[in-house]
């Protein structure tokens, strides 16, 4: 929390300069007075920061490579779905769709799951997607319309960037202990994407796959290219 207090100060004051600049500028066009910078004052900053401070949050807050590689899935896709509720459950076929869209300028991206848990009725999903400079490592947000936690992971990718690999942190509802999943997206191609999610028995503990979507954009969507 406060670092994120600090990066929105910083945010501030510096949009602050940039906004008192821009007006000194405008003013002193049609007269004889002079911008900041034509007479050689300089920007000051924050008491207790130095430059280094400040490029360091400016650096953490610009979006790159890996923000871009997150901004590839914007758009609408069509999930033909295959569930396993238990490791020697029978699979059931279900079908969703999921809307990506780039969220703070193309910082974030956000997915929207719609779609039916079978014996259970509509399913909602909401996910926030990042890329944090500072750790160097995918993080994600998810709730759902079937709990009340919110799980946190990280993410790693593959050096060839095909392949994401999350790994979500959550109580078990019936154990009641930390647990967590994993989730594996592979970007097949442009418009293709395979998403393998896989649970934890909490009878055995064994790792088991719960769910294979199988993911086909059907448009760019909401803010895609």
């Amino acid at each position: 929390m406060k670092y994120g207090l600090i990066l929105t100060f910083v945010a501030l004051v510096a949009l602050g300069a940039s906004l008192v600049f821009a007006q000194s500028s405008k003013d002193g066009a049609g007269s004889a007075s002079k911008p900041p910078a034509a007479t050689g004052q300089k920007q000051e900053l924050p008491p207790g920061m130095t430059e280094a401070d400040m490029k360091a949050c400016a650096e953490a807050g610009t979006p790159g490579p890996k923000h871009e590689f997150l901004a590839q899935s914007i758009g609408v896709w069509s999930g033909k779905n295959t569930m396993w509720m238990t490791p020697t459950a029978e699979p059931v076929k279900t079908e969703c769709t999921a809307t990506y869209t780039p969220v703070m300028d193309g910082r974030f991206t956000r997915c929207e799951v719609a779609g039916e848990m079978p014996g259970m009725g509509p399913f909602h999903g909401f996910g926030i997607y990042g890329f944090d400079n500072v750790t160097q490592k995918f993080q994600s947000t998810w709730i759902d319309n079937c709990g009340t936690g919110i799980l946190f992971g990280t993410g790693e990718l593959s050096p060839d960037g095909k392949t994401l690999t999350w790994t979500y942190s959550y109580t078990c509802p019936i154990t009641r202990k930390p647990t967590v999943f994993r989730q594996v997206e592979h970007h097949t191609a442009k418009d293709s994407l395979n998403v393998e999610m896989f649970g934890t028995d909490p009878h055995s503990g064994q790792e088991f796959k719960m769910i294979e979507i199988a993911y086909t954009r059907k448009s760019a969507g909401p803010g895609g290219g």
